[in-house]
């Protein structure tokens, strides 16, 4: 919106002021009536004059030396170099510098014109008005802007707009209550419900500022930006559309419903450009697998993406927790694969499964049509299931274990390396048709290599791939030495617990 836009209108008249030639007559006027006592001169029929300067056309005319007044009335048209203006009446007094226009009022020069019903222009104040719908449109482009008032102030170089303003160039258009436009800067200022359209970008919010030259903006309160099935929701945001990045603070929410993904911190970033997005402070990433939802939080939650922006991957730092179906975890840091559909937890490591308790340097979940399938636990692995409200744990130990799952209930394990295993054995006793269960005794058994069977956490049947060294203690004869495998730890105090926070 350039000089011409706003101020070709106050041009007009800021001539009329500066000029301090008297009014001119000119060829083609059809009569000139005088009034001595009134200082009035009437000009009647085709009118053609100039008055300080400015060629004036209209069917009647009216200038008062008395009162240095002039009023033009009948398809009124004013030149003054590149800059026309047409309305149906004209009225103009030098002593308070105030002009009046109304009925189908057109102002153009070269590049803009502005369409509207009346127009008030207080040069002492220096500010332009109109008040009942107006249109400013590019001749040259295609911008444009409507509203039912307008404010022109020549001196600082801004217009406002108030009531159902609409602005529109080359696929940006605004829609707010308020507008304030620096045209010199090309920013606009919003105040209350607005609405931005860019291309295929969305924005909402109910204040905030939006460079058209350089195509970026910021916004506050309530804000809201969709794309296609993306949604960013935040209390402010910076947008910078020539580079697809968004900075969003305070309650921010990333929600890609094509990927049933959200994500949640005190402060998020999104980059097409740099193919990531991430959220910082109190992070949260939810992703609905079928008919559950996968939660992860952290300090830190990285959402990778491919060329098609599409999400690889969720990258989670520091103090990450997560949550599916009976399933949950704590770890430093969590990479989990879209894709391949696994998640993996580095640094200190622990999975709380029903009754048992995983434990490594590293852990890898496989998820299969939805359902956890297995868990790959690397150095220093352990597997430890809580059996009898806590009165005695079955424990595994090794290398390397893989665990089966069934629904959230681990039924087989594989130990690798160093295999180590303690746990408590049941006899039943019938009696009539009850059947009574107890704990006889310990086992401890050492191999290299062992398979386990589990159901509910108990011990159903063992099959070594070496000879075991082995050892069984009657319950009444166990040696509190053999009771334990190394680095025993029962963390279930520190398991997070679930809550839903996330509304796709």
């Amino acid at each position: 919106m350039k000089t011409a836009l706003v101020f070709f209108a106050v041009f007009f008249i800021s001539k009329v002021i500066a000029q301090k030639y008297p009014i001119v007559l000119l060829p083609g006027s059809q009569k000139v009536e005088y009034n001595k006592r009134t200082g009035e001169h009437r000009l009647l029929g085709t009118v053609n004059f100039t008055y300080k300067g400015n060629r004036m056309y209209c069917d009647s005319a009216a200038y008062n030396e008395k009162t240095q007044t002039i009023k033009a009335y009948g398809n009124v048209q004013v030149q003054k170099d590149d800059i026309n203006l047409y309305c149906d009446s004209f009225y103009y007094k030098t002593s308070v510098k105030y002009a009046k226009l109304w009925g189908n009022v057109r102002i153009r020069d070269s590049e803009y014109k502005i369409t509207t019903d009346s127009i008030d222009y207080d040069a002492k104040n220096g500010k332009a008005i109109y008040r009942n719908y107006g249109k400013i449109e590019s001749i040259v482009s295609t911008e444009k802007i409507s509203s039912k008032t307008g404010y022109f102030y020549p001196e600082t170089k801004n217009v406002s707009f108030g009531g159902k303003v609409k602005y529109y160039k080359d696929g940006l258009s605004m829609t707010t209550d308020t507008l304030k436009f620096n045209y010199a800067k090309q920013i606009a200022y919003f105040f209350g419900p607005t609405f931005i359209k860019n291309d295929s970008i969305k924005l909402n919010c109910n204040k905030g500022w939006y460079d058209v030259q350089k195509e970026r903006a910021q916004l506050f309160k309530s804000v809201k930006v969709s794309k296609d099935e993306l949604e960013i929701t935040a209390d402010t945001l910076y947008y910078n559309s020539k580079t697809n990045e968004i900075r969003a603070k305070g309650n921010a929410q990333y929600v890609d419903r094509k990927e049933n993904l959200s994500c949640f911190g005190k402060q998020l970033f999104s980059s097409d450009e740099k193919k990531f997005a991430y959220a910082t402070g109190d992070a949260m990433a939810s992703k609905i697998i079928r008919d559950d939802t996968l939660f992860i939080s952290s300090d830190t939650i990285l959402l990778v993406k491919d060329s098609l922006l599409n999400i690889q991957n969720v990258k989670a730092f520091h103090n990450v927790s997560f949550w599916y179906k009976g399933m949950a975890g704590k770890s430093d840091s969590s990479y989990y694969d879209v894709s391949r559909n696994f998640i993996l937890l580095r640094k200190s490591p622990i999975i709380w499964a029903e009754n048992t308790e995983l434990k490594g340097d590293s852990i890898r979940v496989f998820l299969k049509d939805s359902i956890v399938d297995s868990a790959l636990v690397m150095g220093n692995a352990s597997a430890i299931m809580e059996v009898d409200s806590g009165n005695y744990y079955n424990q595994v130990s090794g290398k390397k274990i893989i665990a089966q799952f069934k629904g959230e209930e681990i039924t087989k394990v594989d130990v690798k390396g160093n295999a180590w295993t303690i746990f408590y054995p049941i006899s039943e006793e019938k009696s009539d048709s009850v059947v009574k269960q107890k704990r006889i005794g310990m086992n401890r058994l050492y191999a290299s290599e062992l398979r386990i069977y589990l159901d509910s956490g108990e011990v159903q049947k063992i099959t070594y791939f070496d000879k075991p060294d082995g050892i069984f203690y009657p319950i009444d004869q166990i040696d509190e030495k053999e009771k334990w495998i190394s680095g025993f730890q029962w963390n279930i105090i520190n398991k997070p617990k679930k809550y839903n926070y996330i509304k796709f």
